[in-house]
């Protein structure tokens, strides 16, 4: 009868490891079942799980594993896997997985140690633990630096919904973001991020800049306040503070306009998107000359917001066209992903307030960014620690992959 042994191998990394010890095995004609390495700090963990078949012992060829390992300072270790083990490792197999990113500033053992007794009191196993961002110096207090590892696991969790809400917990007692995801197909395949633009791509909310340029500030941030937080419809919302601006001149559009920010990590985030081939869009409850001033410094793809009336240079206090709010922005998420032949699964929807909750319900990822508290228990995923570029890892790329650096 065949043998199943699990070998597990640690000691300093160095070049030709596995070559030596497979080709003493090869020697053997022994059967590759399964193989995984780590390497952390050039010291290397690796186990390989091994069939050595019927007419064969094992002694000899773990004798010679042995002898060699010995010879290359590493420490080894041989344990017998009976089959009752192996079936039940095989029958995992079909088990659903899920990868469960971090991200940070920093990361901490207590984050570590929170999420992965959750995942674990949800029936979920741990199979693998992977550094997304780059290596980080000792020095303290960087604002703008951020970390990210991710767990892949697997089993069926007993109350996903109960699981979500422990994390979003833990979120906001540990400062760290934690985002749940199927690990299917579909989550490295993105091809569409649509973006709200106002406090998500920019640092502001265009419509409050205007308003303390026509002296009305006050007045129109507790509107938008209100709004933000689901307590007054949008269109409603919308439409008392865009007729506070009545009579403001047109030439105020451009003065706000120079001295809007981009959000942290937005440019990083759209360059290496655009890089990529993804398409993106600005689907925005602002207005359309502040949307178009971004598509030309970014190389956004698509741009759909309000515009603005202007008669005789100056604001009217209307906007004309269709009003792009929450049901708008859904629909035009939909309608691009046609027109670009993608499918919703691969698209991923961003912004801050209650009226993008509809967008980022139809996207295979919908991401609630530095959002308020309905929005960010609502969504999916959020984002509350790091900037955007923090979507870049929940697509799974590393900082090594976007930033042309070795890790």
């Amino acid at each position: 009868m065949s043998e199943v042994i699990l070998i597990n191998v640690s000691g300093a990394d160095k070049p030709g490891l596995t070559s030596e010890i497979t080709g003493i095995m090869a020697q053997y004609g022994i059967e590759i079942l399964d193989i995984g390495q780590s390497v952390i700090h050039d010291h290397l963990t690796w186990g390989i799980l091994i069939k050595i078949a019927d007419q064969q012992e094992s002694a000899p060829v773990l004798k010679d594993l042995l002898f060699r390992m010995h010879e290359l300072e590493l420490r080894a270790r041989f344990e017998a896997i009976d089959s009752e083990q192996y079936r039940a490792w095989v029958e995992g197999k079909g088990k659903a997985r899920y990868i469960v990113t971090l991200l940070a500033r920093t990361i901490t053992a207590e984050q570590i140690a929170k999420v992965s007794g959750i995942t674990a009191q949800h029936g979920l196993n741990i199979d693998n633990i992977s550094r997304l961002s780059g290596r980080r110096g000792l020095a303290s207090g960087d604002a703008q630096g951020k970390a990210c590892i991710e767990f892949s696991v697997r089993g069926t969790p007993s109350d996903l919904e109960q699981l979500r809400a422990e994390f979003l917990r833990i979120s906001g007692e540990l400062n760290v973001d934690i985002a749940f995801q199927e690990d299917n197909l579909f989550r490295r395949n993105r091809r569409l991020v649509v973006f709200d633009m106002d406090s998500t791509l920019i640092d502001a909310e265009v419509i409050d800049e205007l308003a303390k340029e026509a002296g009305v500030g006050d007045q129109v941030a507790q509107i938008t306040e209100r709004a933000m937080r689901g307590e007054i419809e949008f269109n409603e919302s919308f439409a008392q503070r865009v007729g506070l601006l009545k009579g403001m001149p047109e030439s105020v559009l451009e003065t706000v306009a120079a001295r809007l920010n981009l959000t942290e990590g937005a440019e990083r985030l759209i360059g290496t998107l655009k890089s990529l081939g993804y398409k993106t869009a600005i689907l925005s409850g602002g207005f359309t000359y502040f949307a178009k001033h971004l598509q030309e410094k970014l190389g956004i793809d698509y741009v759909y917001a309000n515009e603005l009336e202007i008669v005789g240079g100056a604001v009217t206090g209307r906007v004309t066209g269709t009003i792009v709010d929450g049901a708008r922005k859904a629909h035009l998420l939909n309608e691009i992903a046609a027109r670009e032949n993608i499918r919703k699964e691969q698209v991923i929807a961003v912004g801050d307030g209650a009226n993008d909750l509809p967008m980022l319900s139809q996207a295979g990822l919908g991401v609630a960014f530095r959002a308020k508290p309905l929005v960010k228990e609502t969504a999916r995923h959020a984002i509350s620690n790091i900037g955007l570029d923090g979507i870049l890892y929940l697509i799974g790329f590393r900082d090594r992959e976007t930033n042309n650096e070795l890790d």
